[in-house]
């Protein structure tokens, strides 16, 4: 089932990856009321297809699907380095999915059932996050923006790349964003509370844990040893801090 996209609105395009058909027309009818065009598709193999053609603002993107998987469509995007936002729906209480789908590169995670107002900000504010800032009006001649460099890894603001001895590091939107956060607070120890508030915009729907499985992937990407970090490092009770020397 693929449905193409809303051509009325003239806002960012919405996928909804969903096989209920129910769930999928109320999404679409809310999400066009808002202003946001939209495209449904029905299944994992369908929807991997339709994302890499029609490169949508952001996906909602249900679990158990046919086929395959929403984790499987989650997994193979971000590896083809593929960063669109992503909004997990699921109807599955387990934290073990929640976990997986963060590790993965979820941009949220939302439970079934639930309430289409609060979807809804979720999508907005996941959007607003991915957003490019505005380019400033600067001098012809003015200097290239800032790297960031702490030992053998250059994250390049303007350009929002990461590379580790010369070599590309895919990095997910809120990856990126908190390694920024990081970089530019280095030395300061940040509760998960402060991390959530000034990375992720907003607590609701986040839990503490998912600061520390972003701090982890992060870990993972960029630290030698990511069990014993140089870089990276946790501060018994209080949260994290960015030591780059």
């Amino acid at each position: 089932m693929t449905a193409p996209a809303d051509e009325a609105a003239s806002g960012p395009l919405v996928m909804i990856v969903e096989d209920d058909a129910a769930i999928a027309a109320g999404l679409a009818l809310n999400l066009r009321l808002q202003g946001y065009r939209h495209e449904v598709v029905g299944d994992g193999e369908s929807a991997r297809e339709r994302i890499a053609a029609a490169r949508p603002a952001l996906v909602l993107l249900d679990i158990s699907l046919p086929k395959q998987s929403g984790l499987w469509v989650l997994e193979r995007l971000r590896e083809s380095g593929d960063s669109v936002p992503v909004i997990v729906l699921s109807a599955r209480q387990d934290e073990y999915d929640k976990v997986a789908a963060l590790r993965l590169g979820a941009d949220d995670y939302v439970t079934k059932p639930f309430a289409l107002a609060e979807l809804l900000a979720r999508v907005a504010a996941v959007l607003r996050r991915a957003r490019p800032p505005a380019a400033p009006d600067v001098p012809a001649d003015a200097a290239p923006a800032p790297s960031l460099r702490f030992g053998d890894v250059v994250v390049d603001l303007h350009a929002r790349t990461v590379s580790r001895r010369g070599e590309e590091v895919r990095l997910t939107h809120l990856e990126f964003q908190l390694l920024t956060f990081f970089c530019r607070s280095r030395g300061k120890v940040f509760s998960r509370d402060e991390l959530l508030r000034a990375v992720w915009g907003m607590q609701h729907g986040c839990t503490l844990r998912t600061v520390d499985n972003f701090v982890g992937q992060l870990r993972a990407k960029l630290e030698d040893d990511p069990d014993r970090p140089r870089y990276l490092r946790t501060v018994r009770g209080s949260g994290y801090r960015f030591t780059p020397e």
